[in-house]
């Protein structure tokens, strides 16, 4: 059996990878900061460890449990994200740095934690958004968010190629519009093409075989904009 971790589990697209990676009987250690609605469920293969990814001393109980129970990490997920919607004059650098250390500072840390622990063939995917993407169309109210995952896009390009020589890969997945609860957050009553399951299905067979054709590649998955 696979060892998946995934972040941002307790809704949205991150909820429904959890259950599909279980269901196909993988190892799940799903982390959110809100661990009941997976536990609401009670599938045999996730454990749900309560973290706030933007406090170190909350993500040494995951290299903790990885220490404890796996010897190796096969796939690392991303997927947890923070969006903060303000006009940009009246957006803080409070404002920026939440967002930063979710969508950046906790991604690379976490990995820099787990490299240990991923060895060959393993598969880092990082879930970024059509935002952050060079030339894309951008969205007033979304500085922070927007350029945070524009600075995951490119730390993604960067640990691939450094980590290639281990064939650890790297890879980003840019998103755009999918209906989650934090697309609701930045564009209230606009309604997506694309629901979290369907692209969790996406991403959960991408997570599987994308390394085989990919490192350290960007993938826009939009269909429309936002």
């Amino acid at each position: 059996m696979k060892n998946i971790i995934i972040t941002g589990t307790s809704r949205g697209i991150g909820f429904e990878l959890a259950q599909l990676f279980a269901k196909n009987n993988y190892n799940v250690l799903a982390l959110s900061r809100n661990s009941e609605p997976l536990n609401k469920l009670n599938l045999k293969n996730i454990t749900t460890l309560s973290v706030d990814l933007s406090n170190d001393n909350d993500l040494q109980k995951v290299t903790n449990f990885v220490t404890s129970n796996w010897e190796n990490v096969d796939i690392l997920i991303n997927n947890a994200g923070k969006l903060v919607n303000k006009p940009f004059e009246k957006i803080t650098t409070t404002d920026f740095l939440e967002v930063y250390k979710v969508n950046v500072f906790a991604v690379a840390e976490l990995t820099k934690q787990l490299i240990p622990f991923l060895s060959k063939g393993s598969h880092v995917v990082n879930i970024s958004s059509i935002g952050g993407v060079l030339g894309s169309m951008k969205f007033p109210g979304l500085a922070a968010y927007s350029s945070s995952k524009g600075a995951l896009l490119t730390l993604t390009e960067v640990l691939a190629e450094e980590y290639k020589e281990q064939q650890i890969s790297f890879n980003a997945i840019a998103l755009g519009a999918v209906q989650t609860e934090m697309l609701e957050e930045a564009f209230p009553g606009y309604k997506a093409p694309v629901t979290a399951k369907e692209m969790a299905d996406y991403i959960y067979n991408f997570s599987l075989t994308g390394n085989k054709y990919y490192n350290g590649k960007i993938l826009q998955v939009s269909s429309t904009t936002p």
